[in-house]
């Protein structure tokens, strides 16, 4: 009788060594991809160019801007801070101390110095003087006429020194900006003169041009400045009347519309370009830091149909030089490299920027402009994630730029573009419409996809909505018909309250829905938008305090969620998720490897998607075809010999009954592998897992397995030598969490039967880390690491002279 296992064994062993040769081949057409892995190579060339170029005084200069020294040293060492050197790096410690000691009287040099030693983070050392430059641009604004709220190119510290123009406006905003998140108090008025001049100073067509009086016509550069400085302007200009009467917070007045800002979006869509500057004939890379900052801090993905990123880092990957890795514009002082290479740094650095929080567009469209949600009830409060993001990026364990993006889900929905949702971690939902009564099949057909393949969802209750809530719940069963997950009040033990700050459960009724090992959908019936939405960088002094402590809970809140969700390591910008499929093929073998996960007395199906992630991630990395769904089979099951290994694993406690044991160690002396790990760690599972091998192999331990042993090898598949592994530092509930990473050999564990490992286990988590679960009560191996860890548990057991045989 033909043993069909071996034969497709023997069939594996050279498709894998197949896979292997054309994985390595696939490795030279991605260096034409558009990923995070290539952005950072040409981000990491143009760095080593600019540090090539430090003068030993520590400075930067140019061929014909020499005079400009101090504006020209502030803008490679802003661009060196932000593509990921620090002030320990040699080249940014002699960059500011030179720095430190120039004076400068111009409004470029005064703006990007204020940028530059805010940037670099080190406190008191350089308060004083930020604060001092602050002052002198703050003297500089004009006061009078026209151009009042503008600067110009000479600043002294006198009010009028110039003929104010939009680019020394913008670089000015900018500096007074990073001033006032570095500590220094900055004038309202001085904001308000901003938006004064912005606002009288737009174009009809909704662009802005250089100069009042210069009879151009808008273009690119000068219209991302305006975008970006507006934007900034209105996050100092929030109201201080934030109470009722009676003292509560006033959160459901319909925000005032910023028409000058969506004439300039518009003004984009129409005129957007990023292989010039539109409508303009040089400037093109300073026109591209400006298009980054403009669609950064709007929360825009999108100009019109233009993914702005996307296209400038296509563009600008193909321009760099191959032979230094610089930059050079075609005209004006661009064609300096010196110039050109921060500009383009700056543009790849800071908008690859991982994406925390999509922020949901839904609702019944305006019929005149189908850009317009009627009552814009999903948007109330517009810049709730704005704030919350910008919160986190400054918190001392998280990365020091997050960004956000706005999402029209109806517009994902109709290119049924699940890549789309899944670029954040995290959609978040506030609404006072019913939730449930907005979204067609098609729309939960999506969001169901975005959680299976490991989004989360984020929902606040918008104004108190009475029906708001109700709406959900219903919106939840449609997400899942089978009754299985409900949205129910979290545990007081939930890892969602300690995970950045100790929060009190009984104060802070959160509700969520579970869904395998981790809660997919948190819901907060208060309205945490309208808060987020008052945070300022410097409360004004007739802010009350009752105002205050709400804000700060409600961040708190928000913080914790993120935290939760993320581990704070959002995923890289430019990844695109494999997909995992939402329909059940598990009679469908597609490939010639397949994989049983076998079916227990305990939560057998904690990580539904974990196999499904690693067959995929298999066949991309080794060209191993496979069925991509597993089979799910009880353990006294006959049909266990079809398989070359088992997988279980779980969070509770379980067990097997006796004819179930007896036929997993028939199938594991016959030749067959069994896996399992401990979701996150789960102590009940480990517990009943070497139970259950006790009482399976009595005569046999359960030992760790050697690190040196050919499962962690090359020879495998991935070399494992060294791995990470997150735990919490503590495991109270009535303390933070504060996880530690620690990096080494993988702790497995096994059981040899005739000098082969029949069993592999892992106490630590595996399955949640390969749905990218992060939460940083999760104890067990990093989302890559786990994969590989697991990759090559698979190819060890498909790669074994033996092969379970039916008894």
């Amino acid at each position: 009788m033909v043993n069909h296992n071996s034969l497709l064994k023997r069939v594996m062993i050279f498709l894998i060594v197949g896979g292997l040769l054309a994985s390595s081949s696939r490795l030279g057409i991605a260096q034409d991809e558009l990923s995070a892995e290539n952005v950072l190579a040409a981000i990491q060339k143009g760095r080593r160019y600019l540090i090539s170029q430090q003068l030993p005084d520590g400075s930067w200069s140019t061929d014909t801007a020499s005079p400009y020294k101090i504006g020209i040293s502030s803008l490679c060492l802003l661009s060196l801070m932000n593509s990921g050197l620090t002030s320990d790096d040699p080249a940014i410690s002699r960059g500011l101390k030179w720095l430190r000691q120039q004076k400068p009287t111009l409004t470029y040099e005064i703006s990007l110095m204020i940028m530059a030693l805010t940037t670099a983070k080190e406190g008191a050392k350089d308060s004083l003087l930020v604060f001092s430059l602050a002052q002198q641009l703050e003297k500089g604004q004009q006061q009078t006429g026209k151009d009042k709220g503008g600067w110009g190119y000479s600043n002294t510290g006198n009010a009028g020194s110039g003929t104010p123009d939009r680019s020394n406006t913008q670089y000015a905003i900018l500096g007074l900006r990073d001033a006032a998140y570095y500590g220094t108090p900055v004038d309202r008025k001085v904001w308000e003169g901003v938006r004064q001049y912005w606002e009288s100073s737009q174009l009809p067509d909704g662009g802005w041009n250089y100069r009042q009086d210069d009879g151009r016509q808008s273009y690119g550069s000068m219209t991302v400045a305006g975008i970006a400085s507006l934007s900034i302007a209105a996050a100092f200009l929030k109201s201080s009347e934030d109470t009722n009467p009676d003292g509560t917070p006033i959160c459901c007045q319909p925000p005032e519309p910023d028409e000058a800002l969506e004439r300039a979006f518009r003004w984009m869509a129409r005129n957007f370009s990023v292989q010039t500057n539109p409508l303009y004939d040089s400037w093109w890379l300073y026109y591209l830091y400006g298009l980054e900052r403009s669609g950064r801090l709007s929360g825009r993905r999108f100009f019109g149909t233009h993914d702005w990123y996307r296209e400038g880092a296509r563009v600008l990957l193909a321009r760099q030089s191959k032979r230094d890795g610089s930059w050079r514009g075609e005209s004006s002082m661009e064609v300096q490299p010196n110039i050109g290479t921060p500009l383009a740094l700056l543009f790849l650095s800071k908008g690859l920027a991982p994406v925390m929080i999509n922020k949901m567009k839904l609702g019944p469209r305006d019929p005149d402009n189908a850009e317009v949600v009627i009552g814009d009830l999903w948007n109330r409060h517009p810049k709730d994630v704005r704030n919350l993001v910008e919160h986190i990026s400054t918190l001392p364990k998280w990365p020091k730029l997050l960004t956000w993006q706005t999402l029209d889900f109806d517009k994902a929905v109709a290119n049924q573009n699940v890549q789309e949702v899944l670029q954040a971690p995290i959609l978040f939902v506030t609404s006072e419409n019913d939730l449930n009564d907005l979204m067609t099949d098609q729309h939960v057909d999506l969001l169901r996809e975005y959680l299976i393949n490991g989004g989360f969802l984020f929902v606040a209750r918008g104004c108190e909505s009475k029906s708001f809530e109700e709406g959900l719940r219903r919106l939840v069963q449609r997400l899942y018909p089978d009754g299985l997950n409900d949205l129910m009040p979290l545990a007081e033990t939930h890892p969602v309250y300690r995970s950045e700050y100790l929060l009190d459960p009984a104060n802070v009724p959160l509700q969520g829905v579970d869904v395998g090992c981790r809660t997919a959908i948190i819901y907060s019936p208060e309205d945490l938008g309208c808060l987020w939405d008052k945070r300022m960088v410097v409360d004004p002094p007739e802010r009350k305090q009752d105002i205050k402590t709400a804000i700060a809970r409600s961040l708190r809140i928000g913080v914790n969620v993120v935290a939760y969700v993320t581990g704070r390591e959002p995923p890289n910008k430019l990844d695109e998720q494999q997909l995992v499929s939402t329909e059940d093929d598990t009679d469908t073998l597609r490939g010639i490897l397949s994989i049983a996960k076998l079916r227990h007395s305990g939560d057998w199906d904690a990580a539904p998607n974990a196999i499904k992630k690693l067959l995929l991630t298999l066949e991309k990395s080794f060209g191993v075809v496979a069925g991509t769904q597993p089979y799910k089979i009880p353990a006294g099951d006959p049909e266990l010999y079809r398989f070359t290994l088992l997988y279980m694993h779980g969070q509770r406690n379980f067990e097997l009954s006796p004819d179930e044991i007896r036929n997993v160690r028939k199938y594991l002396e016959s030749g067959g592998v069994l896996f399992a790990d401990a979701c996150c760690g789960a102590p009940k599972f480990d517990a009943s897992f070497r139970d259950l091998m006790q009482r399976m192999f009595p005569d046999a331990p359960l030992e760790r397995i050697p690190v040196d042993h050919e499962l962690f090898s090359q020879a495998i598949g991935h070399n494992l030598e060294s791995v990470k592994r997150r735990a919490p530092s503590n495991d109270q509930n009535d303390q933070a969490l504060n996880p530690v990473e620690r990096e080494g050999p993988p702790f497995l564990e096994g059981i040899s039967l005739n000098g082969r490992y029949a069993v592999v286990y892992s106490k630590y988590d595996i399955s949640c880390a390969l749905e990218k679960q992060t939460s940083l009560s999760c104890i067990g191996y990093s989302p890559d690491d786990a994969a590989k860890i697991a990759m090559n548990v698979v190819l060890y057991s498909v790669l074994q002279d033996v092969t379970p045989n039916e008894p």
